[in-house]
């Protein structure tokens, strides 16, 4: 665990926001499992702040169903699921095709471009076998999608399971093929996009993803046996 340090407050982010995202990311990261109590007293040691910031990052990761505030134990770690996984998943299908359907509407020149230029990069890691640079574009791909798709509401939700599924979605990539995969079904979904053709993209994107959930579960039982 980092520790947050007083001389970082000039920053853009208020010193909460700062603690919130990094008890947030130890709890995407595993650092801190299910079940685990949030001490305030030790977590301002390990971070060195008070325990205001702490109280107020752990009152934000309870709405964000993270953690769980049981009497007379505190915040107890609720993290994130197999099952959560699998339910974003599912809900990912139809609303990526959603975004990408709207994207293909609304997408300008621009934005074409950087979509090839994330997969020409996708392309040259995927030969470099770099799973981390990898994932970095693959999100890229997709990132871009939510901005092309010009609805707020819609790219905060996509932004927010992306996130929460991260560590989740290295272990897929580092299956064998999938990597090279989902670089085709890349190319397919943006060539469908460039000929505005919004159905097509729309089932491409429905496919990607459900084949991304297919390979994520078949990686979870071999990690099982």
């Amino acid at each position: 665990m980092l520790k947050i340090g007083i001389e970082q407050e000039d920053s853009q982010y208020s010193l909460r926001a700062k603690v919130f995202q990094q008890l947030e990311e130890d709890i995407l990261d595993g650092k801190f499992k299910s079940g685990d109590s949030l001490i305030e007293t030790k977590l301002s040691q390990e971070l060195g702040v008070s325990r205001t910031p702490i109280r107020e990052a752990i009152r934000q990761l309870e709405l964000e169903g993270l953690v769980k505030i049981v009497p007379n134990k505190g915040a107890v770690v609720l993290g994130i699921s197999t099952q959560d996984i699998e339910d974003i998943y599912t809900i990912r299908m139809l609303i990526e095709g959603l975004a990408v359907r709207w994207a293909t509407e609304k997408i300008n020149d621009e934005e074409i471009e950087k979509l090839k230029e994330s997969i020409e990069l996708s392309e040259f890691y995927t030969r470099k076998n770099n799973m981390q640079h990898l994932q970095r574009f693959d999100s890229r791909f997709h990132e871009l999608i939510y901005e092309a798709c010009k609805s707020k509401p819609l790219k905060h939700v996509l932004t927010t399971f992306h996130h929460y599924i991260q560590k989740a979605r290295m272990s897929s990539f580092a299956a064998p093929g999938r990597a090279s995969d989902a670089l085709k079904e890349h190319k397919a979904i943006l060539e469908a996009m460039i000929e505005r053709d919004c159905d097509r993209a729309e089932k491409l994107m429905y496919e990607h993803v459900k084949n991304a959930s297919a390979n994520l579960i078949k990686a979870k039982k071999q990690n099982q046996n």
